[in-house]
């Protein structure tokens, strides 16, 4: 008699094409990613191998067709950097197309991680490599020269977000929609000014206050911390006139409100006020915070999908979705009545 001990035997490929009413050689070609399959089939072949959790002898496909099915996804150091969304983004796209993922931390600056990055690409180990930190000049390389590999154009040296991450376009709209509730005299906290997403937010604030006629009591520049929110609405002088904050992110923002309710002040009843990150506990606060939310799960997603797109010789994707978009919760509202 079995126990609850004795090891389930894996299902062959033979089964999966039974389930799937199509013929091993089929479903081999779906493993193998020959393409020309029918989406009907794909489907299909897909439904079965799900249903019976099937999963590929990767050492014999790899003798047999050199190719190994996985792929390496290459990190800084782990202390100077969290990829949490970006990371589990990238490894959803390369699960769904069939691989599977290793992840490994390298530290040192982008040199090192070019070394290690052409290491694992002539290795013959994974069929790509896609790095989330950026490489020295030479870390990347074509499928003529080893594994293909890509890499994220969405941060600096120092891990700091560029590119989409550093568009403050959406501060427009935040800053509308505040004055559309009527509010007309604006405070911004911002982040610190070495980082390009700081800078970013800063300048659409400043430009949009402008254009839309709006008045500025200025803006203080913060560090990211919570404490440099607090501080700054602390500082406000009796009569500041200020009925809004477009704090830089949301640990600053928590802190702005903080600071309003040390002076008495209600949020949003006196105060309205609006983070950047959408950082989870922010629905939870009372009240609920305002916040702009960044897909980074697209972005490790999209770039995965361009390193898919490079082993097997085709055209990536092309995402046109919005990465940034504000969430309107509790934390604003119609101005305040002037007395």
């Amino acid at each position: 008699m079995a126990t609850s001990d004795t090891p389930q035997r894996r299902p062959t490929i033979k089964e999966v094409a039974r389930v799937a009413g199509v013929s091993h050689q089929t479903v081999s070609r779906y493993l193998r990613f020959n393409g020309g399959l029918k989406e009907s089939t794909r489907a299909r072949v897909d439904a079965a191998i799900r249903e019976l959790d099937y999963r590929p002898n990767l050492i014999a496909r790899s003798m047999r067709t050199r190719r190994t099915g996985r792929l390496a996804i290459l990190l800084p150091s782990v202390s100077s950097f969290s990829p949490d969304r970006t990371l589990a983004g990238a490894i959803a796209v390369a699960r769904a197309e069939g691989f599977v993922v290793e992840v490994l931390s390298v530290d040192g600056g982008p040199g090192a991680r070019g070394e290690r990055t052409l290491e694992l690409a002539g290795s013959g180990q994974v069929e790509g490599v896609l790095s989330l930190a950026p490489l020295a000049p030479g870390g990347d390389r074509g499928p003529g020269a080893g594994a293909p590999v890509v890499v994220s154009a969405d941060f600096d040296d120092d891990m700091r977000g560029i590119g989409g991450l550093a568009d403050g376009s959406v501060v427009a709209d935040l800053v509308e929609g505040l004055a559309g509730a009527g509010h007309r005299r604006f405070l911004h906290v911002s982040g610190s000014p070495e980082f390009a997403s700081a800078r970013g937010r800063r300048q659409t604030y400043v430009t949009t206050i402008e254009s839309l006629g709006l008045e500025s009591h200025g803006v203080v520049e913060g560090d990211w911390s919570a404490e440099s929110g607090r501080e700054a609405v602390r500082s406000l002088p009796e009569g500041s006139g200020v009925t809004a904050v477009i704090a830089a992110n949301d640990v600053v923002a928590a802190g702005v409100v903080r600071g309003a309710l040390d002076r008495g002040w209600s949020v949003p009843g006196d105060l309205s006020v609006t983070g950047w990150d959408d950082n989870p506990v922010g629905a939870y606060l009372s009240p609920a915070l305002t916040t702009v939310d960044v897909d980074r799960e697209r972005l490790g997603g999209d770039a995965m999908r361009r390193l898919v797109a490079a082993i097997r010789g085709t055209v990536p994707e092309a995402s046109d979705a919005p990465l940034n978009r504000i969430v309107w919760r509790e934390s604003t509202g119609p101005a305040p009545r002037q007395g």
